[in-house]
């Protein structure tokens, strides 16, 4: 049990990552209140069940992302990140405060509901590719798979804690004061993040301040085919599949005729899956492209018997595993392309990843909620479940074909054995791997040199090549980053099993 906690919650070992730790569990308890609040807002207290509302609302918080999520992107590969994330946490809390303002004094509208959610997503899109590659500084390389679960994991804990307080504050106090009171929940996180030592940050290599930056960072992803997979499928996931915030709302009111706090209760479910979820994804040393198209296809078919639950008690159930599911493919997809990109590259490629995730639900949710207006709540959820299982299996047999997958049988598990790209660039033979990581070996990155030929490339047999165990202690830090103050060697991998990657070079892990 010491030793799966040890795995698990490695990166908590840094002093930076544990003020991280407790400021986006803070930051993300306050935006998941604010958002719940937000649609109770406009389904009850501003329309009268207006499905289409919801949805206009919610694309109106997601839409900057189209707009300015590049932009953002190239800032986190130059700017301060730190300063960043403590202005656009302070402008979220200021909006979140007049919004509350207005409707303790009855003046708020629905207009200015759209337009405070409009500026809000303003921050959102500058601060979240901030949020992601500023992990990058708190951990070393090594450990960044198992920093990425765990922030995954405060953000799951935050959507656990949220939706429920929420609900049982609105039901107590009212919608406004919880808009009141996340003003003084985002002052922890603010502080928390002054509070970071700069000697206890890891270097890592930025970008420079230049035009075209935004152009390098799509180019790049061009010449990824994992990468733009991945992007197709996060696309049409989050265009109809993660509205669930949404839906619950549409499935409570409308089918299960509950109040503000059976809808809080569904958001925690949900959240009880996706914590699940993000823990499991901190023990992964690699994530791999295989884990993000089953997530998709296991998410589209928790979501469509979520549309066919008929009690609102077996809906609250049914939440679990797609909060799982969903949180699952997320983390697979988010670590997949931290590990993988160029620390110089990291931030752009991240925006545009974002941008297709976050920016599709704009497009994604009027037309969710129409259908759900015009055919029924549960139409708005088995839309989501045929996108994302349809996506998911176009992509396979794309894969299948353009990336030749190979399947062998084994008599113990784990039975099936995949052997593609990755595979083959290690010449792994009878691979223990079970999942495939879909590479472009021929393209080496921008930063790193082709070898001369292929075939005489550097190859390394996994099997041969375990990782350093966490718990050993060593009393040199030969990479040169600093350590905390426990005096172990930051750059330890807190996973066994480590394999490179082949679209990097040695420093792009």
């Amino acid at each position: 049990m010491s030793r799966l906690a040890s795995k698990t919650f490695y990166s908590l070992r840094f002093a930076n990552f544990r003020l991280w730790f407790v400021s986006n569990l803070f930051a993300a308890t306050a935006m998941w209140m604010q958002r719940v609040a937000q649609i109770w807002v406009v389904l009850v207290v501003l329309t009268n069940n207006d499905a289409f509302a919801v949805g206009m609302t919610t694309a109106l918080q997601f839409l900057p992302q189209l707009i300015f999520g590049f932009f953002g992107g190239a800032l986190a590969d130059w700017m301060d990140r730190r300063l960043m994330l403590q202005i656009t946490q302070s402008g979220v809390a200021l909006l979140g405060l007049i919004l509350g303002v207005l409707l303790l004094t009855g003046h708020a509208q629905l207009f200015e509901i759209y337009l405070i959610a409009f500026v809000t997503g303003i921050f959102d899109a500058l601060a979240i590719s901030q949020r992601q590659t500023f992990i990058s500084e708190l951990v070393p390389a090594d450990c960044l798979p198992n920093a990425v679960g765990l922030n995954s994991m405060a953000f799951n804990i935050a959507r656990l804690i949220g939706p429920a307080l929420a609900g049982v504050l609105i039901a107590v106090l009212g919608p406004g004061w919880v808009f009141v009171i996340n003003t003084a929940i985002f002052v922890i996180p603010v502080v928390t993040l002054a509070m970071m030592r700069r000697d206890n940050f890891f270097a890592v290599k930025r970008g420079e301040r230049r035009r075209g930056m935004i152009r390098e960072g799509f180019t790049y992803v061009q010449s990824r085919s994992d990468l733009k997979a991945i992007i197709f499928l996060i696309t049409l996931t989050g265009a109809f599949g993660f509205n669930l915030q949404m839906t619950q709302a549409f499935m409570a009111t409308d089918v299960y005729a509950k109040g503000p706090g059976e809808y809080g209760l569904l958001g925690t479910m949900l959240a009880i899956g996706s914590l699940s979820g993000a823990l499991l994804a901190a023990r992964r040393a690699h994530p791999r492209f295989a884990m993000v198209i089953s997530g998709v296809f296991f998410f589209g078919l928790a979501e469509a018997l979520l549309a066919l639950c008929p009690t609102y008690w077996a809906f609250a159930v049914m939440s679990i595993p797609a909060g799982f599911f969903m949180i699952t493919l997320l983390t697979a997809a988010n670590a997949l392309i931290q590990t993988s990109t160029p620390e110089s590259l990291r931030g752009r490629v991240l925006s545009i990843y974002f941008v297709f995730n976050l920016g599709a639900t704009p497009i994604g949710s009027p037309l969710v909620g129409w259908v759900g207006k015009t055919f029924g709540a549960r139409w708005s959820i088995g839309l989501g479940a045929l996108a994302c299982m349809g996506a998911a299996i176009a992509v396979f047999i794309w894969a299948l074909f353009a990336w030749q997958l190979r399947f062998s049988w084994q008599r113990r598990w784990p039975f099936l054995l995949m052997e593609g790209p990755r595979e083959r660039h290690y010449d792994c033979g009878p691979s223990p791997l079970q999942t495939v990581y879909p590479v472009d070996p021929g393209y080496y990155g921008p930063e790193s040199e082709p070898a001369e030929d292929a075939s005489e490339a550097p190859r390394e047999n996994p099997a041969e090549a375990p990782c350093e165990n966490p718990t050993e202690n060593t009393s040199e830090n030969p990479s040169g980053n600093p350590s905390d103050e426990t005096g172990e060697n930051p750059s330890a991998d807190p996973t066994d099993g480590s394999f490179e990657n082949p679209d990097s070079g040695p420093d792009e892990r």
